[in-house]
């Protein structure tokens, strides 16, 4: 028997759900030389602002226990580059929609770079990173208040065409309501989790071993609360979710699927395993098969 793997995500029809995530995958064109990535059913691409952003100073990575912390700081050429270069680039060996991750650090910024990436034909989705620090509010992240978080989803909504995905943080006490503030602005989708606030000590220096002192926390540790927060926004919200945070196995995508997931995105595995996502894709049906599963769209949400 056939097992179908597809997936629907706001009307965009994916060969399977497997995605990796924003910020472990480039543009794809390092993965390309390892693997056909047309494989993947769509990728996110790595964070794009308005202005060109070298990132934090190193050390920017420290290694954890069934995890790493990362502080890169939103490295990107800028969106002038990205459309200019990146893009037509990608063209050339991914023959599929691509998802548009965009942050930004105030309200214009977000819609700006949302209104010149909607114009491009590869983007299938905008992803928008809400968990940037809001410059003009003393460094809190957009995506920590139900408030700012739907005032980024309207300002973006307004001046784009193609399906809206907001990213959501962790970092925050209930992370339903800002996920229904964000539908109720006119979300087409949620992506989470973003990474979780971590640290690391170098005892012998007795400083933290990342220069930015703080970073996100990822990997395979966060999956347990990863799933609890997709199943709990995919029961409170109507619209679909990408799940994300701490996947590396088919068994995972599935897991993430029960629990309320249309697709599933596959961060820090890539920079452990660079077939980390190739691996995902051709366990797939094997998995399904070992649970008799026929479609992979029938078991969305099917925990209750």
């Amino acid at each position: 028997m056939v097992r179908d793997t597809s997936v629907v995500l706001s009307g965009l029809k994916l060969d399977n759900p497997v995605i990796p995530a924003s910020g472990t995958f480039g543009f794809g064109n390092e993965f390309k030389d390892f693997y056909d990535i047309n494989i993947l059913g769509s990728f996110s691409f790595k964070g794009t602002t308005k202005e060109p952003r070298f990132g934090n100073p190193t050390p920017r990575i420290a290694e954890c226990e069934r995890g790493m912390i990362n502080a890169v700081g939103l490295q990107n050429p800028g969106i002038d580059h990205v459309i200019a270069e990146e893009l037509p680039h990608l063209k050339t060996y991914f023959h599929k929609p691509v998802i548009a991750n965009i942050s930004g650090f105030s309200i214009e910024e977000y819609a700006y770079c949302c209104e010149r990436i909607d114009k491009e034909e590869q983007v299938g989705i905008i992803e928008v990173n809400v968990s940037c620090p809001n410059v003009r509010h003393g460094g809190m992240s957009f995506g920590t208040s139900p408030e700012a978080a739907a005032e980024v989803t309207r300002a973006v909504k307004a001046v784009t065409t193609k399906p809206v995905y907001i990213k959501l943080s962790p970092n925050v006490t209930d992370i339903v309501a800002i996920a229904k503030a964000c539908e109720e602005a006119g979300a087409d989708g949620l992506c989470l989790i973003n990474t979780l606030l971590g640290m690391r000590i170098d005892t012998m220096r007795r400083k933290p071993v990342i220069a930015n002192t703080m970073g996100g926390f990822s990997g395979p540790a966060i999956f347990p609360l990863a799933v609890r927060m997709v199943y709990q926004v995919a029961k409170a919200c109507s619209i679909p979710v990408m799940g994300c945070g701490g996947v590396q196995s088919a068994s995972n995508v599935i897991e993430m699927m029960m629990a309320g997931a249309t697709a599933v995105q596959v961060g820090a595995a890539n920079l452990v395993d660079p077939y980390a996502s190739k691996k995902i894709v051709e366990e797939l049906p094997l998995e399904m098969e070992r649970l008799g599963i026929e479609r992979l769209q029938d078991i969305i949400g099917i925990v209750k």
